[in-house]
């Protein structure tokens, strides 16, 4: 009965790993907020110049949307002990991830194009390129995770199912989507 009660309690505690991922992203949301309350608040200064999304950044949000439904199902898949579907499900998200930095590159040089640059007094392209350079580097640091975790589904042996990895990757995968889009609403209404 004390081994019943005792795995109950086990079972009701949040895994450290996945604590620690909670810490992360409570710590991203505050250097977020923080950056975004600073485009409003300079955004009000004289000669500040709004910016016009490129249009590949709506491509790009359909493709870290997919990339969120892909990867809540290989956690399903997991759970399933379907490894066949898991690597498939895992390699898409990777290559949608992928996809994703690209599309934000490709993004990034059209407003270059635009004359959209770190310096000047506008301010509103530094901000951008900051925010949403931040966003991609922690997609970008997604992306390895991911390709650390399609390599490992390839080549390890599993000798415990534990869903923990890939529930995690999934939580922070589905957190820069999130952030994403927080991150266009807020360029397009203030922006």
């Amino acid at each position: 009965m004390l081994q019943t009660t005792m795995s109950n309690e086990q079972h009701k505690k949040l895994h450290p790993h996945k604590f620690t991922l909670w810490v992360a992203m409570a710590s991203i949301i505050m250097m977020f907020a923080g950056l975004t309350s600073a485009f409003i608040v300079k955004s009000n200064l004289t000669g500040w110049r709004t910016i016009e999304l490129p249009r590949i950044f709506w491509i790009s949000t359909v493709v870290i949307l997919a990339s969120s439904l892909t990867v809540q199902m290989a956690v399903r898949a997991f759970k399933d002990r379907d490894m066949s579907k898991y690597r498939t499900l895992l390699t898409i998200t990777f290559v949608l991830g992928i996809g994703f930095v690209i599309c934000q590159i490709i993004g990034f040089t059209e407003l270059w194009e635009q004359n959209v640059r770190f310096r000047g007094s506008s301010g509103a392209g530094q901000f951008f390129y900051v925010i949403a350079g931040l966003h991609a580097l922690h997609v970008l640091g997604g992306v390895v995770a991911m390709a650390v975790m399609v390599i490992r589904s390839f080549i390890g042996k599993i000798k415990v199912y534990s869903p923990i990895p890939s529930e995690v990757m999934a939580m922070y995968w589905h957190f820069v989507d999130i952030l994403w889009l927080y991150l266009l609403i807020f360029f397009i209404i203030v922006g």
